[in-house]
């Protein structure tokens, strides 16, 4: 795959110069490339080239075609010999190999430019949105040894229960318990470590809410797909160069209370604007949802606490808060062979001063101590 990548590096600057300064033809492109490899009379060749050369222009480069795989989620480069993609069975190392560090930094500073952001010496890290809603994270050297990129892929279809039950990440009785909940309008939090999939259960259970509902999503960046027809969409945007203009997942949630929503969904509980969500859950949103970075289902009250106290609450107000909101915890990990696995299904309530999580169902060991009193709450 990288054989020719000097080669083509060499005719990507020679079409961006023409670029420059030739008038815009049918397709700018193509027409430059076929100028600039005159020589080439192969069909096929000359159209591997164009699609290599308007990768390196306007894509990702020699990480294209990786990007572009079915089921791939994240495209990671540690170095310009060091590659990494997990297409849901864990991250393996790819067959791609940069020229060198400037090729990396010079495709990290051209992705950040097409977000409408900066990353150079000055600001050498960058967390933005590409155009096709692919997430991107760079950092630049010093900060690491080599530049870094990190590609989280948008999800191109939604994932249905049915999709996930036959992909082994739970049986079908739990998809059923699960469509009972959202049925039932119990609120509730998709949790699970980074890349378990909580992005995509939460999309196949927002997918099973009726119709009439109109749900209303509040994300850092267009993560989830949902197959409704009734869904608004409202994400964050950061600061200009000039430090203004940003619009945070706080302000989102204000809004959205005024949009007339059926079910609030925050994409991930990160912060602050936990306490604006938590007080509309107690004022009858029924049915609301979001995802949680936890490592296991009993460290969620920790997690609701810890982010609870930077927005300055202290932590009775957050047990208030979360043990009237919040339903259920739905749990995700991956399992040893690195695939996305329902883990436990248990109800957040109070347990003395504070919260606790008590299992309903528990991957391996079946139903759990909390198991009929989640099956009254469904009735």
């Amino acid at each position: 795959m990288n054989a020719d990548r000097p080669a083509t590096e060499a005719l990507v600057d020679r079409v961006r110069a023409r670029l420059v300064s030739a008038p815009a033809g049918t397709d700018p492109v193509t027409d430059a490339v076929r100028a600039e490899s005159a020589g080439i009379v192969d069909d096929t060749v000359f159209e591997r080239l164009r699609r290599d050369v308007e990768a390196d222009l306007v894509g990702a480069g020699p990480l294209e075609p990786l990007l572009a795989v079915p089921g791939v989620t994240d495209v990671l480069v540690n170095a310009p010999d060091s590659v990494w993609v997990d297409d849901g069975e864990g991250l393996r190392r790819a067959a791609v190999v940069f020229s060198g560090e400037p090729a990396v930094r010079a495709l990290a500073q051209r992705l950040a430019a097409a977000a409408g952001r900066r990353l150079d010496d000055a600001l050498p890290f960058v967390d933005a949105v590409l155009p096709d809603g692919t997430r991107l994270h760079a950092v630049l050297p010093p900060i690491v040894p080599a530049t870094t990129l990190s590609l989280r892929v948008l999800a191109r279809r939604p994932l249905s229960l049915a999709a996930l039950v036959g992909l082994g990440a739970m049986p079908a009785a739990i998809a059923d318990l699960l469509r009972a909940v959202v049925a039932a309008r119990l609120a509730f939090v998709v949790t699970g470590g980074t890349g378990t999939g909580k992005t995509t259960l939460l999309g196949a259970l927002l997918g099973e809410v009726a119709p009439r509902d109109r749900l209303l999503l509040i994300e850092d960046a267009p993560e989830l797909v949902v197959d409704h027809p009734h869904v608004v969409r409202l994400v964050t945007r950061g600061a200009n160069i000039e430090g203004a203009g940003a619009v945070g997942l706080r302000d989102l949630v204000r809004q959205a209370l005024r949009m007339r929503p059926d079910r609030l969904v925050v994409g991930e509980f990160r912060g602050a604007e936990m306490v604006e969500l938590l007080v509309a859950l107690n004022t009858g949103h029924d049915g609301s949802a979001g995802t949680l970075h936890a490592n296991s289902a009993p460290d969620v009250p920790a997690r609701f606490t810890a982010l609870g106290a930077l927005a300055g609450l202290p932590g009775d107000a957050v047990t208030s808060l979360v043990a009237s909101a919040v339903d259920l915890v739905v749990h995700l990990r991956r399992d040893r062979a690195g695939r996305r696995c329902l883990a436990e299904i248990g109800l957040l309530d109070r347990a003395g001063d504070g919260l606790a999580v008590e299992p309903a169902w528990t991957a391996g060991a079946g139903d759990g101590p909390a198991a009929a009193r989640l099956s009254g709450l469904l009735t």
